[in-house]
C-alpha cells in the first residue's frame, strides 16, 4: 500500500504531532471531555463513520472485528460522499483521522484508513 504514510489514526486525547497534516474526526458523536475549541481538527465528518445500528452492535469487541469491518467496508461502498470528502482532504496531503476509541487496532478509523489508501493506490498517488 505505497499511500499508507499519507493516512494515518490518532486518538482525539492524543498530543498533535507536527506532521500530522489534516486532522479528521471521523466518529459520529462529538467525543466526550473534549470542547469543540480545543480539539485541534481540520474537519468533522460524521456521515463517514459507521452507522449507528453497526456501532452499537460491534461495541468495540474484537471478537467481532472482521465481520465489523466487512460491514463498515460496504458501508463506506455505498457512501460515496463522505469518502470522497475524505480523499479530497487526502490529495491535498497528509491526513490524520481523529477517533475517540480506546483501541487503536480495532476501530472505524483503521478501516477508513486502509480503505481511503486502496482508493488512493488505484488513483495512482504516491
Amino acid at each position: 500500500m505505497a499511500s499508507g504514510g499519507r493516512v494515518s489514526v490518532a486518538r482525539v486525547y492524543d498530543d498533535v504531532g507536527e506532521t500530522s497534516g489534516a486532522r479528521i474526526l471521523v466518529d459520529r458523536i462529538w467525543p466526550r471531555g473534549i470542547s469543540k475549541e480545543d480539539l485541534k481538527h481540520d474537519d468533522w465528518i460524521r456521515e463517514v463513520a459507521p452507522s449507528s445500528e453497526l456501532r452499537k452492535w460491534f461495541d468495540h469487541d474484537a471478537e467481532k472485528w472482521p465481520e465489523f469491518r466487512r460491514r463498515y467496508l460496504s458501508e463506506l461502498e455505498d457512501n460515496s460522499d463522505a469518502v470522497g470528502r475524505c480523499l479530497d482532504w487526502c490529495r491535498k496531503g497528509r491526513v490524520t483521522l481523529l477517533i475517540a476509541a480506546r483501541d487503536r487496532e480495532h476501530n472505524q478509523a483503521v478501516v477508513l484508513r486502509d480503505h481511503l489508501c486502496a482508493l488512493l493506490d488505484a488513483e495512482g498517488f504516491p
